[in-house]
């Protein structure tokens, strides 16, 4: 018998070379093409050469993850609305970082506090605690909302439904107990 050897060979078969460019291709020579020119366009409408470059490089990079590089039958348009967006952009950021900054400039300086002079503050307004303490409930709240909430003496007594001449008596004996405080 004959003993028959089939020795298959792999063959590889690769497509035929496309003559399309490809998106690699076309970026290249997107860039290659109109860089120079797009630096140039920004360069009049910014006021320095280094962000002209920086802007176009930015616009390059959109094109670039936008993968619209195929088909471009107006190149020059495309790459200047990126650009015009992309300058916008940095015009609105710039005016919201001004804005910030002249918020922040108009705020006043934060005061710096000794540890003394924190201890004083502390200790006084443990006195007003215990004196608050002293006045009961009623005068309590009616001594609060008027300090802290800025309530006329006709307010505070509307809301709690007492005279105006009880809400006078509480800030009085409230007021006369923040003297003897101060005082002392």
């Amino acid at each position: 018998m004959n003993d028959i050897n089939y020795h298959s060979e792999s063959v590889v078969f690769s497509p035929p070379p496309s003559t399309e460019p490809t998106a690699q291709q076309t970026l290249h020579s997107l860039y290659r093409e109109h860089h120079a020119w797009l630096r140039l366009w920004l360069r009049k409408r910014l006021p320095c050469a280094e962000s002209a470059a920086d802007l176009a490089q930015d616009t390059f990079v959109r094109v670039l993850t936008s993968r619209k590089t195929q088909d471009l039958r107006e190149p020059r348009a495309y790459l200047s609305s990126i650009a015009r967006s992309l300058m916008i952009d940095g015009f609105r950021r710039r005016a919201l970082e001004n804005s910030y900054l002249e918020t922040l400039a108009l705020m006043p300086e934060p005061l710096e506090i000794s540890p003394e002079t924190r201890v004083l503050i502390l200790e006084t307004l443990l006195e007003i605690d215990r004196m608050l303490d002293n006045l009961g409930a009623r005068g309590r709240e009616i001594f609060l909302l008027a300090q802290l909430e800025g309530l006329s003496q006709v307010e505070i007594g509307r809301r709690l439904g007492v005279s105006t001449n009880t809400v006078r008596k509480h800030l009085v004996r409230a007021l006369t107990q923040c003297l003897l405080l101060i005082e002392d």
